[in-house]
């Protein structure tokens, strides 16, 4: 049976602080990866209400290049494969670090997946070895709406995640 996802706090840095604990006992003892990349894509968006989207994109490599497939989401449909290196996702992705785009307009060779995104914030998830798995991508259609404090909040979310079974 599945936990529900609460919280009290009005600030979004204890917000996160309840998330993880949360989070972290939803993901407890399940191995199925889609399931838990689900769950985890359903609690975040709970815990951050000025997001319009949230999702994964998954590490996938083809001969050609690697690239990263669409997983799990809530939102919009998105675009389903992002070259690594390209767009915010991409970026995040190729240079293993978090992307915080206040205005998507602004930021050089922005994919469009949903003409009303305005900001963004990615994540790289990476497993316990280093190995890029996925990046953790939230999209709003408010300005700024992702800061310093998402990304704090965002990185032992991403790194609890990296320790799921890929």
């Amino acid at each position: 049976m599945a936990d529900t996802i609460a919280f009290h706090a009005a600030d979004k840095a204890s917000r996160y602080r309840e998330l993880l604990p949360q989070l972290a006992a939803l993901l407890d003892g399940e191995p199925d990866l889609v399931a838990n990349l689900a769950n985890a894509t359903a609690a975040i968006r709970a815990c951050v209400p000025i997001a319009s989207w949230v999702g994964f994109y998954v590490r996938r490599a083809r001969e050609e290049t690697p690239e990263l497939v669409l997983g799990p989401f809530q939102g919009n449909v998105a675009c389903v494969r992002i070259a690594l290196g390209r767009g915010v996702c991409g970026t995040a992705a190729a240079e293993r670090r978090t992307v915080i785009v206040p205005d998507v307009e602004a930021f050089p060779g922005h994919i469009a997946c949903d003409a009303g995104s305005r900001s963004e914030i990615v994540v790289p998830v990476l497993a316990p070895d280093g190995r890029l798995v996925a990046v953790l991508d939230l999209d709003s259609y408010e300005l700024a709406a992702f800061d310093d404090v998402d990304a704090a909040g965002l990185a032992p979310i991403a790194e609890l995640l990296g320790k799921l079974a890929w």
